[in-house]
C-alpha cells in the first residue's frame, strides 16, 4: 500500500509509529507519574470513541504509511471493552504490528482475548519483584497480579513479551539482579529505561537517573560479561546485550532516553485520549483532532492537520538540556 501522504519532518524522519492513548485513567498511582489523590480524569464524552481511533489509524495506515500502533493509557485495560477496540484495529488492512504497553494488574483475565483479538506484542511495566517497595512505588497493593499477567500472557503465545523498569537511582540498584533472573527465568526479554521527567508534580531531577552504563556495571558484577546485540532496528529505542542468568541465556535491553537519547531516529507519533496528535513525548504543544471530527472535517483536512503537526517537530526533546521544560499535561493523561 503507497503512502499518498507520509508524515515526514524537516529532518527527514518518517513517522511509520503510532501511540494510542485509549484512556488517561489507571489502577495504580505511580509516584513518577501520577498524584496520589485527586488526579483529574476527562469525562467520559471527552474521550476519543473507539469509531474515532478507528477513523484516525486507518487514515494514518492508508495514507500516511503508519505500519505499527501501540495501544497505551493511563492503563488501557481500564478501558471497558478494550477487546472490542483491539480487534477493530488489527483488522485494518495494512497495519503490521499491533501492541500494547499495560502494568499488567489486569492482564491474567485479559491476556488470552486480546491474543485472539489480534494483539501481537506486549511490553509489561515492572520495577521491582519486592511486595513492599511495589506499594512504595505504585501506592497500591499488586506485584503478584503482575506476575500472574505475564505469567498469563506467557502462556497466550504473544509473538513478544517485554518488561519494562524504569531505572532510579537509590531505588533500582537492588532490583535489577532479581529482575533479571525472573525475565531470564521465563525466557522474555528485560529492559531498563533511563528515569525521564513524566511525574506530574515536577519533582524529577537528574540526579535521580540510573543511567543504562551504571545498570549494565551492576549486572556484569552479578552476572559476569554482557554482550552488545545491537538495535533490532535503527528506530528501536533499546540497545540489546545478551546476558546468562542460572546457565540460561537470556536478553536484556537498555534505553538510554536521557544520557544518549535517539531522538535523530524517532518515527513516532502520540495520540493522546482526547484526540490530540503529539509529535514528542514531551512536547509543549499538541494538535487538537476530537473536536475537527466530531464538527466534520473531511480526511483531507485530517491529513493537512496531520501534516503540519509532524512539520513543527523538534530536532531533540532536549532533556538534557538547561533550560528543558517537561509538557503542561501530566504524563498519564499523555500516553508513555
Amino acid at each position: 500500500m503507497t503512502a499518498s501522504h507520509a508524515l515526514v519532518d524537516r529532518f527527514g524522519r518518517r513517522h511509520d509509529s503510532l501511540r494510542i492513548s485509549i484512556t488517561d485513567r489507571c489502577n495504580i498511582r505511580c509516584y513518577y507519574c501520577m498524584p496520589e489523590h485527586d488526579a483529574e480524569f476527562l469525562p467520559r464524552s471527552g474521550v476519543l470513541t473507539f469509531e474515532e481511533i478507528r477513523r484516525l489509524a486507518t487514515l494514518m495506515v492508508h495514507r500516511c504509511g503508519v505500519r505499527d500502533i501501540r495501544l497505551t493509557g493511563g492503563e488501557p485495560l481500564v478501558r471497558r471493552d478494550c477487546v472490542d477496540l483491539v480487534r477493530m484495529l488489527a483488522s485494518i488492512d495494512g497495519l503490521d504490528d499491533l501492541s500494547m504497553t499495560t502494568n499488567g494488574m489486569l492482564l491474567a483475565d485479559h491476556a488470552a482475548a486480546l491474543r485472539d483479538a489480534g494483539l501481537r506484542r506486549l511490553n509489561i511495566s515492572i520495577d521491582t519483584l519486592d511486595e513492599t517497595l511495589f506499594q512504595k512505588i505504585t501506592r497500591r497493593p499488586g506485584v503478584e497480579k503482575v506476575v500472574a499477567g505475564i505469567d498469563a500472557a506467557i502462556a497466550a503465545g504473544f509473538e513478544s513479551i517485554k518488561l519494562n523498569a524504569l531505572a532510579i537511582r537509590n531505588l533500582s540498584e537492588t532490583q535489577l539482579v532479581s529482575l533479571v533472573r525472573f525475565a531470564v527465568a521465563r525466557g522474555v526479554v528485560l529492559r531498563f529505561i533511563e528515569f525521564m521527567p513524566l511525574d506530574s508534580d515536577r519533582a524529577w531531577r537528574t540526579e535521580s537517573v540510573l543511567s543504562g552504563d551504571e545498570c549494565l556495571r551492576i549486572l556484569s558484577d552479578a552476572f559476569g560479561p554482557i554482550e552488545p546485540i545491537g538495535r533490532d532496528t535503527p528506530s528501536a529505542p533499546a540497545e540489546s546485550f545478551t546476558i546468562t542468568s542460572d546457565g540460561r541465556q537470556g536478553t536484556i535491553g537498555i534505553i538510554r532516553s536521557v544520557t544518549r537519547p535517539f531522538c535523530g531516529d524517532c518515527n513516532r507519533l502520540r495520540l493522546t485520549a482526547d484526540g490530540g496528535l503529539r509529535n514528542c513525548l514531551f512536547a509543549r504543544t499538541e494538535t487538537p483532532l476530537r473536536d475537527m471530527m466530531r464538527a466534520g472535517c473531511s480526511d483531507e483536512d485530517l491529513l493537512q492537520t496531520f501534516a503540519a503537526c509532524v512539520g513543527e517537530k523538534h530536532a531533540a526533546h532536549g532533556i538534557d538540556s538547561e533550560d528543558f521544560q517537561p509538557p503542561d499535561r501530566a504524563m498519564h493523561a499523555i500516553g508513555g
